[in-house]
């Protein structure tokens, strides 16, 4: 009897050897359109499908494996008397391998040069109904859909026959990779068409194990394509805090522009500041908050010179991440070992925040409300300089990408004292002023940013006591005028942006 092997395959990586080594062990190969011809072409004998089935593709090529001697011959059970008698009858044979990679939708629809038409023409139609098949049926047929599966199950193949163990992995991994083809083409035309969905489709593919989670004692796991934003190039692997205090920098940094460094401390900002090169940035940043700084991860939106390397190796930092570094760089921070240097290869993309709930998750988009200069408010009797304005720009920012309660102080397009975290407003003003001063800031005509309403006029007395001049925060209270009142009284100067930026 003959043993039949089925290949259809879009991504042909390694498939002439496979192929061979499956012609070698006896197996006559089926073969669609394109692979067909590809496998002619590199000397072996083919059976193409519409030889096979005496059925011609039709279609242009959206009909080619659908007949019934191709699923027959895949979900026939080989045991049941009933599909034996049948397949006899007409004339169906089994196919035992079945070698299946769909059509490059994914790619596909992420080149922005491809129209919709082509886009559509990616949406493969026999290749998950061959993989569903033979994985339905894994008891007798083993569908390969990966080529990085081809070495392992050739060598078992020629050891010893494919044991159902191999069969029951190859049929759990196929049908994942139907399911994430699936939730892909799902959400771009719900995307595509401007539906809202009403349920939440997610096909993320594991990119690697983690050495645990924010604790020794949990386990973690890295889903996606993180690797396609961050690559680490000396030093040991990212931890899954590291991970979240990194994005956290990341998109702060982002925020604020290439001329910016961010240091971030257990997902809070230890500093943050523009200069007039990365250098000085770095150095107001520090400033801000040295102590907090050491061991921290600190980002860059432009590239790491020999020179800001030097004043980076001063202290310990456990990250530096920038989007390129010079050899001298390299080489001055490569000498320690224990510390990771990160490359960013593209921006961060805004997407959806998922958190875990009993029974589910909660689901919303990125904060990624800009701030509208020409909407800001003006409350106050005093009109802000065109310092502080920039000074105010700068700090909500931060306050932005600070643990709630937040409230920022800043100077000179730099923090000087940051409280995050707090229970109450009152004591996230006292924090701030609290680490400032203890490393030895100047608050006068500082401004100070909130990223929610005062709620009593205690945190703006101690504001203003401190010496700040200028204070941005969104409005919204029932005491706004209490506070207004208070900030005219002592002739500072106050702005409402009537947005809020929790961050939970």
């Amino acid at each position: 009897m003959n043993k039949y092997a089925l290949i259809s395959v879009s991504d042909k990586t390694h498939i002439v050897e496979f192929a061979k080594n499956l012609s070698e062990t006896g197996y006559k190969i089926l073969a669609t359109g394109s692979s067909a011809k590809y496998l002619k072409n590199n000397g072996l004998n083919i059976i193409e499908i519409s030889e096979f089935t005496t059925f011609p593709e039709i279609f242009g090529g959206r009909i080619k494996t659908l007949h019934p001697k191709i699923y027959g011959g895949i979900l026939s059970r080989r045991e049941n008397e009933t599909d034996i008698k049948e397949a006899r009858e007409h004339l169906i044979e089994n196919i035992d391998i079945v070698c299946v990679n769909l059509y490059p939708f994914k790619q596909t629809s992420e080149n922005y040069g491809s129209s919709f038409e082509e886009i559509i023409e990616k949406i493969d139609i026999g290749g998950p109904g061959l993989i569903r098949a033979a994985a339905k049926n894994y008891k007798y047929v083993s569908i390969l859909s990966n080529p990085l599966q081809y070495d392992d199950f050739l060598i078992e193949l020629k050891k010893h026959g494919i044991s159902q163990v191999t069969r029951e992995k190859l049929a759990a991994e196929a049908f994942a990779l139907s399911a994430d083809y699936d939730i892909y083409i799902s959400n771009f035309l719900y995307h595509k068409f401007g539906l809202n969905p009403d349920r939440l489709l997610a096909g993320w593919v594991k990119e690697k194990d983690l050495r645990y989670g924010e604790n020794p004692h949990q386990s973690a796991v890295i889903y996606g394509s993180f690797h396609e934003y961050f690559e680490v190039f000396h030093g040991k692997e990212l931890s899954y805090n590291n991970i979240l205090d990194l994005v956290s920098a990341a998109e702060l940094a982002q925020a604020l522009g290439e001329k910016s460094c961010v240091i971030v401390k257990h997902n809070n900002p230890a500093g943050a500041a523009i200069g007039d090169d990365t250098l000085e940035a770095y150095e107001k940043a520090l400033k801000c908050d040295p102590v907090s700084a050491f061991g921290g991860i600190v980002v860059f939106q432009k590239a790491v010179d020999g020179l800001l390397a030097e004043k980076l190796n001063e202290i310990f930092l456990e990250i530096i991440c920038a989007p390129g570094y010079t050899d001298e760089a390299i080489g001055i921070l490569s000498k320690k070992k224990e510390r990771r240097l990160l490359l960013q290869i593209k921006r961060i993309e805004d997407s959806m925040n998922f958190k875990n709930i009993p029974g589910g998750i909660i689901v919303q988009n990125s904060d990624n409300l800009i701030l509208d200069e020409s909407k800001i408010k003006i409350v106050t009797k005093k009109h802000p300089s065109e310092n502080e304005i920039e000074d105010m720009k700068f700090s909500w920012i931060v306050a932005k990408y600070t643990k709630s309660n937040a409230v920022v102080f800043a100077k000179n397009l730099a923090t000087i004292g940051i409280g995050a975290g707090q229970m109450s407003r009152i004591d996230s003003v006292n924090s701030a002023i609290m680490k400032g001063k203890h490393n030895g800031h100047d608050f006068s005509n500082s401004v100070v940013a909130s990223d929610a309403f005062f709620p009593f006029t205690d945190s703006l007395l101690e504001i203003i006591n401190c010496g700040a001049t200028s204070v941005i925060q969104p409005g919204g209270s029932v005491r706004d005028q209490e506070v207004i009142a208070i900030a005219n009284d002592k002739n500072i100067s106050m702005v409402f942006t009537g947005i809020r930026h929790f961050k939970h």
